[in-house]
């Protein structure tokens, strides 16, 4: 058997060449809007370069929007490095990267150690009630629930959980508000010293009156506990302002023309509130919606902090509390957490506001 050799193959011809180039083109465009919104753009020049489509200019692009970013981050990481010896705390020096990242490791090492206990602690249950019903004696049988300390991937969760549902009441109470609020000049002179008054309220003002309030009213059998519920009625209270105000810009910013279209075809108001409105203000809602969302995750580690709800602002100020050598370096873990998880939110919320506006599109 003898081996070919590749210089003897014939060449593919010129024209299906550049008809697979143009089709690799169109696939390149059609991905680039994605691309763009999971925060990805580089990809779309360094596919474009590896396709032989420009190398020079992709190579510009890929310059600003990837090697830039990643050369601005790795001179932070040297700056924190460098400056992070030089300043001494009580628990010692600041720690660098390294000693973050080691942490990091620790937190997942003891996450998985906690979840090996509960796996161990339901496989011996299941196995005694199993052996409880052998002797015939199924009234001794319990199913318990694992009571170890929440793992910090379960306080991810937690929060994560609470801020969507403190952001999904903020966005029933805001959005209908807004659209009353921009569609009728009465209502928004009542409800703009309202929320002029009301919007630049601290979460750790609100707080103590959430609290009294959720204490006295709440009982509880909503399967949610009471320190969630004030987590997420505060982070309601100080985010919906946003949504609230860009949903009233939105819809009385709405084409007059459409106005007009709705009042010569007599349409109910349902009608052009589904029709007219929404289509026209969805721009600037999910602006609005984005803001919230961001001002929400911030306020929610405030409000878990002073109402001790398990998640990230309880696992820091834990943290803060316990004053070990590893504190300092587990509260970096969370801020850095705490940031990936803000910038991730708000990607989602690009995506449903690209998926579901005509923003951006021809």
């Amino acid at each position: 058997m003898t081996m070919l050799d590749p210089a003897a193959l014939p060449e593919q011809p010129a024209p299906l060449r550049a008809e697979r180039l143009a089709r690799l083109s169109t696939l390149i465009s059609r991905c680039d809007p994605w691309f763009k919104v999971l925060g990805l753009a580089w990809l779309t020049p360094l596919w474009r370069m590896l396709a032989g489509e420009n190398p020079k200019g992709q190579m510009k692009d890929l310059w600003r929007l990837a090697l830039v970013p990643l050369l601005a981050i790795l001179a932070f990481l040297l700056l924190w490095a460098w400056a992070a010896p030089k300043v001494q705390t009580s628990l010692g020096a600041i720690p660098g990267p390294a000693q973050v990242w080691a942490q990091a490791g620790v937190l997942h090492a003891d996450a998985m150690a906690e979840r090996e206990k509960a796996a161990a602690f339901y496989a011996a249950q299941a196995e005694k009630n199993a052996a409880l019903i052998a002797e015939g004696k199924p009234d001794e049988v319990r199913d318990r629930t694992y009571t170890g300390k929440p793992t910090y991937y379960e306080q991810i969760f937690t929060s994560i959980q609470t801020v969507f549902f403190g952001f999904l009441l903020a966005t029933l109470v805001a959005v209908p508000l807004g659209i009353v609020s921009g569609m009728s000049a009465t209502a928004n002179a009542a409800i703009n010293p309202l929320v002029q008054i009301f919007k630049p309220v601290s979460p750790l003002a609100w707080l103590p009156i959430v609290t009294m309030v959720v204490s006295a009213v709440y009982v509880g059998d909503g399967g949610m506990s009471k320190s969630f519920v004030i987590s997420a009625v505060t982070v309601t209270l100080c985010s919906l302002w946003p949504t609230l105000i860009n949903t009233a810009l939105g819809v009385a910013s709405i084409d007059k023309d459409l106005v007009n279209v709705g009042r010569v075809l007599k349409l109910s108001t349902w009608t052009k509130i589904t029709r007219l409105v929404l289509p026209s203000a969805l721009p600037l809602i999910f602006t609005g919606l984005r803001l919230s969302l961001g001002v929400g995750w911030m306020v929610l580690i405030a409000a878990e902090m002073l109402a001790q709800n398990p998640g990230l602002g309880k696992f820091v100020w834990d943290e803060f509390q316990n004053g070990s050598e590893q504190s300092l370096a587990r509260i970096m873990v969370a801020v850095l957490t705490i940031g990936i998880i803000g910038f991730l939110l708000d990607r989602v919320m690009f995506a449903l506001q690209q998926a579901f506006t005509f923003s951006g599109k021809r």
